[in-house]
């Protein structure tokens, strides 16, 4: 029998139809990923860490999962290329974007390697991540 994880992800999305983005992210979340859980309400905030004109969507999925943590990177980076998603944040330079999905918590596992750090390191800066975590944390 394979085991299954508890992971949270954070969604975010400011382009086109930021809402149809979340909502369709978590469709393929539950279909690549896993079982969804529990979800946060939709949050709408203004862009973190760099300036445009486009609110967020934001919200924190929590599923279950077979996936091992670098697979689940690999998925999530790939429904975000599924979505349009071009290119990823480098060197804490941000853009807007029809879909962002950051693993936030895998089980009680922390991992810090170079592209893959768990727990999310700017979770707790950052209120569009922690006001929709908090809202599901004890749900899943």
């Amino acid at each position: 029998m394979t085991d299954l994880h508890v992971v949270y992800l954070a969604l975010g999305s400011n382009l086109c139809d930021p809402k149809k983005n979340v909502l369709k992210a978590i469709e393929y979340i539950e279909n690549k990923v896993g079982r969804v859980v529990s979800q946060s309400s939709l949050l709408k905030t203004r862009p973190w860490g760099f300036s445009s004109p486009n609110n967020f969507i934001n919200a924190v999925v929590c599923c279950e999962t077979t996936l091992a943590p670098r697979l689940l990177l690999q998925t999530t980076q790939e429904i975000e290329r599924l979505m349009g998603r071009k290119e990823k944040s480098q060197e804490g330079e941000y853009k807007d974007r029809v879909i962002d999905i950051d693993i936030l918590l895998y089980d009680e596992l922390k991992v810090d390697e170079p592209d893959l750090k768990i727990p999310h390191p700017l979770m707790w800066e950052r209120d569009f991540v922690v006001v929709p975590l908090r809202e599901i944390y004890k749900r899943c």
